[in-house]
């Protein structure tokens, strides 16, 4: 297959990388030169800078979506019109503009779209799927997410203020960045019906976007949520807990490891990673995903539908921010 990376910042390289590992051959970089990475990983692969002319010189199967928020519909409605399959990262995109119309392509065009959220390939993630799917701690009454992250040690060889996670124009601020909750509590708990949040440039960073925000969630089976995220914590801390009518979830980014009790039997126990586990896992595992569906014909487990539905979550609690109140998701 022939792939065309669009935007080749640090996940754009790292997409480069993994389609490479697997073996992939053949690739073409649609690229601005804007990005403040070395080029000398690129090598000698051919480059457009203009995706129509990069679609009609080189018909690629696969176009990775990588660039800024806020540029990618202008690289997936083309693409999928094209016939391509997507591996779009997440968010969507930073408005419902355009949604619809690339949602209509992809099913006039019977292509694959797998949204980047790659937390659902997380071993310690699925774990806990299986608890809940099993019903090991009962009924889920409530479930909270803290996420904190420094934003200025992301990349530290550029100025983070100019990055897209900083920047409104590009579709950033902590909400969309750190949207992976939203999509991976849905997947675990089940549909969202309402959003309250609030959030706030609180912490020093000079930037113009929301840098803090604490969001409670509804979820349709009656259970409560809250998510709170930031750029500004240090060390990093990335927690799940989940509690239920008769157990406890816990799970812990920095190691992977899941534990949970259970009343029936009052035991606890913690459900490690393996050995070889390291974050590039799931990015690997997820571009796999990819081309097992385009092979065998399979909807990806984290589709345009999932990445609608996690985006409205965003916009609602953006909504809710500004206008005070709770916001129904319909």
């Amino acid at each position: 297959m022939k792939i065309l990376i669009a935007g080749l910042g640090s996940i754009g390289r790292r997409h480069l990388r993994n389609f490479q590992t697997l073996n992939a051959r053949e690739f073409v970089l649609l690229r601005s030169r804007r990005a403040t990475l070395p080029d000398d990983e690129l090598g000698d692969l051919p480059t457009e800078q203009n995706i129509m002319e990069a679609l009609k010189n080189h018909s690629p199967d696969i176009v990775v979506v990588s660039n800024p928020t806020s540029l990618h519909l202008d690289i997936a409605i083309p693409a999928a019109e094209a016939g391509c399959h997507l591996l779009l990262e997440k968010p969507i995109s930073h408005t419902m503009d355009r949604v619809s119309t690339l949602a209509d392509i992809v099913k006039q065009q019977d292509v694959k779209v797998l949204v980047g959220f790659q937390f659902r390939f997380h071993p310690g993630l699925q774990h806990i799927k299986e608890l809940l799917d099993s019903d090991v701690i009962g009924p889920v009454t409530s479930v909270h997410v803290h996420w904190g992250e420094y934003l200025p040690a992301w990349h530290p060889w550029e100025d983070y203020r100019i990055g897209y996670a900083a920047r409104s124009d590009l579709g950033g601020g902590v909400l969309l960045t750190l949207c992976h909750p939203f999509d991976y509590l849905r997947w675990l708990i089940g549909e969202v019906d309402a959003v309250s949040a609030m959030t706030a440039q609180a912490g020093g960073l000079d930037i113009e976007v929301e840098d803090t925000a604490n969001v409670m969630l509804r979820f349709a089976n009656g259970a409560l949520g809250t998510v709170h995220l930031d750029y500004v914590q240090r060390p990093p801390s990335h927690v799940l807990q989940i509690t239920g009518q008769r157990g406890h979830i816990l799970w812990d980014n920095a190691h992977g490891a899941v534990q949970y009790y259970r009343t029936d039997t009052a035991t606890s126990e913690t459900v490690e990673m393996d050995s070889d586990f390291e974050r590039n896992t799931l990015f690997i595992e997820e571009v796999k995903h990819l081309l097992s569906c385009i092979e065998n014909g399979t909807e990806p487990c984290v589709n345009l539908d999932d990445g609608i539905a996690a985006q409205k979550i965003v916009l609602a609690a953006k909504e809710s921010n500004r206008e005070g109140k709770e916001i129904i998701i319909s």
